[in-house]
């Protein structure tokens, strides 16, 4: 694999062929996620997880993949414990951690910031979350959960329901399913619709994308329902987030007139969106999808950080 060395901050950065790839070699990766193999990969690796804004399932999934493949792990898990809170600039921080270790994960409340770290970083850098801009690792898993449970990622209807607006997991896996001849249906409270300059992207692309206010009439007719939380934390004013909080959940009612065979995704932390009750149905795929993080983060950073050589 061509990613030998590379930044990924944006999924953008890679090919259909490379997504292809990795979700490949993350299918191969499971019984090592799972602890009933094993295969040091990344032994004497060091991997620095820079996280500037609250993460579980990133930080954790990303140590766990670094560990499960025999690799170690540096963490910063809170800015005010950084020299940042000293003054320090993030370019000066990125370039101090790139001394210390073979690649650098960051997870950062303002946009673009990854973009930066990649400029001042002499190793790789893996954007884990920019404010509101990509979120790349998390739609290689979007994607992995998607074709595991339909064995294609083409010709699927896809509802991307909710914060479309400041959602970057959404704005990486709407452009990522365009490029593999998804339909999108955009469903969301009109203060927090997808962004026009994403909307151009995708037209650009080709994309068939369509608007449904209506969750009834959305959910009928998918084959993927990827339900976002309402960030509170994106919001500049607390009373345009109370007008829109609690405008949608999702439970049996909704899912009584779904196909049987519609999955239901959240990148989680969940806070109402999805009512208890359809964890237990056939419908609930977000705990394999969070699963299925470990995976996919094991076989990219062995394809970033591994060392060269044929397909195993």
């Amino acid at each position: 694999m061509a990613l030998h060395g590379r930044d990924l901050v944006s999924i953008r950065d890679l090919s259909r062929e490379e997504i292809v790839q990795i979700l490949d070699s993350a299918r191969r990766m499971i019984p090592l996620a799972e602890g009933s193999r094993t295969a040091p990969l990344l032994a004497g690796r060091i991997v620095a997880m820079a996280f500037f804004e609250p993460s579980t399932r990133t930080r954790l999934s990303f140590e766990s993949a670094v560990q499960r493949l025999g690799g170690s792990c540096l963490t910063i898990a809170d800015a005010g414990a950084s020299s940042m809170r000293k003054g320090e600039s993030l370019y000066d921080t990125i370039r101090m951690l790139s001394s210390y270790a073979d690649a650098i994960v960051l997870r950062h409340p303002n946009e673009g910031a990854a973009r930066l770290a990649a400029r001042a970083s002499e190793r790789p850098v893996i954007n884990a979350g920019d404010g509101a801009g990509q979120h790349p690792t998390q739609t290689l898993l979007d994607l992995a959960t998607i074709r595991e449970r339909f064995g294609t990622l083409a010709g699927l209807k896809v509802v991307l329901l909710g914060d479309l607006k400041y959602g970057r997991t959404v704005h990486s896996l709407a452009y990522a399913l365009a490029e593999f001849g998804s339909e999108l249906v955009l469903c969301s409270p009109e203060s927090l619709r997808l962004p026009e300059e994403h909307r151009d992207e995708l037209h650009h692309e080709g994309a068939k994308v369509t608007d449904e206010p209506d969750l009834a009439r959305a959910v009928r007719d998918a084959d993927v329902l990827y339900v976002t939380r309402i960030q509170k934390e994106r919001f500049t004013d607390e009373s345009e987030y109370r007008a829109v909080v609690g405008s949608y959940r999702i439970d049996a009612e909704v899912l009584a007139g779904a196909k049987p065979k519609l999955i239901v995704m959240h990148p989680l932390p969940r806070a109402g969106e999805i009512a208890p009750e359809v964890d237990s149905t056939p419908h609930a795929a977000y705990f394999r999808q969070a699963f299925l993080a470990v995976p996919v983060r094991m076989a990219l950073l062995d394809a970033i950080l591994g060392k060269r050589r044929g397909a195993r």
